[in-house]
């Protein structure tokens, strides 16, 4: 099989060209995406038919379970298929079919080059009404629903009060006043990603509003573990910051891995941005 390994942020990728044959897909991406055994990657990435759009996208995690969108995958899929055309200079627009909807990709050119490629991730989905959520609580846990947006958790003894967003996945975002550097994401971000009140498991961001264009951020991400960024997790950090009042309509998400601009009216959907590159091309056995 003909592979292609990909990045955007630093968030990796190994993407193949499929059909919509029946196949085993999460035994293949726990395989493929080891980094010890196997190509290494936080997702596999499928490229599809569709009759609805120019193509359909599918991601799996490393740990095999699939996920309903990706935007650093969506904007590398997007890349690839453009790289695929004898002229790409013409193309301003493309729609990709995926799990969470019809998303589609802006094709910026510089030179006849692609310059930018901005996706738009859909309209955020806010609050505790978008997200399957457990309310109840045991003894020493503390489940205290603030608002329909905003909830505690106290796990390790640390009070977490998370903002919810859905991008078509599930995120809970914390806002932080120190270095997002000095947060024990390791030990923290699995306890909150499988915490009984979020039963289909959530992504977890830590943010630092440093002004209104620049916030500094991590990722646990649902099924992989703390990624160097998260295309949807910037959405997500995005809308709840605008949200809050603490930024401006565009604003940069600074994760371990790179920048990724958030470009969102506060209504309608939100378009992501930031680099896709193909790393290397090989054949799995």
């Amino acid at each position: 099989m003909r592979f292609i390994k990909m990045q955007g942020a630093g968030n990796d990728f190994v993407l193949l060209e499929a059909d919509n044959g029946q196949q085993n897909w999460p035994q293949l991406a726990i395989a493929i995406c080891d980094r010890h055994y196997g190509i290494g990657a936080d997702g596999l990435l499928l490229l599809l038919p569709s009759d609805k759009a120019d193509f359909g996208m599918r991601i799996f995690n490393a740990d095999g379970s699939e996920s309903n969108t990706c935007g650093n995958g969506l904007r590398c899929i997007v890349k690839h298929y453009l790289d695929r055309m004898p002229d790409d200079t013409a193309v301003e627009e493309i729609m990709v079919e995926t799990r969470a909807g019809i998303r589609r990709a802006r094709i910026h050119h510089t030179n006849g080059k692609i310059a930018q490629i901005q996706t738009s991730m859909g309209q955020p989905g806010i609050g505790r009404d978008t997200i399957l959520i457990t309310p109840e609580t045991k003894a020493g846990d503390i489940f205290d629903i603030k608002s329909t947006i905003s909830y505690s958790l106290n796990i390790s003894g640390t009070k977490l009060d998370l903002f919810l967003v859905s991008m078509g996945n599930p995120h809970a975002v914390c806002f932080l006043r120190e270095p997002v550097e000095d947060f024990p994401l390791p030990k923290l971000g699995p306890q909150v990603e499988r915490h009984k009140a979020f039963p289909e498991g959530v992504n977890f961001e830590i943010a630092n509003v440093r002004d209104r264009r620049l916030i500094e951020a991590r990722v646990w991400e649902r099924g992989v573990g703390e990624t160097l960024a998260c295309g949807s997790g910037a959405c997500a950090i995005g809308a709840a910051a605008q949200l809050m009042g603490y930024v401006d309509s565009q604003v940069d998400v600074m994760l371990p891995g790179g920048i990724l601009n958030i470009e969102w009216d506060g209504t309608g959907e939100m378009f992501l941005s930031g680099r896709a590159e193909t790393v290397f091309i090989g054949d799995w056995p």
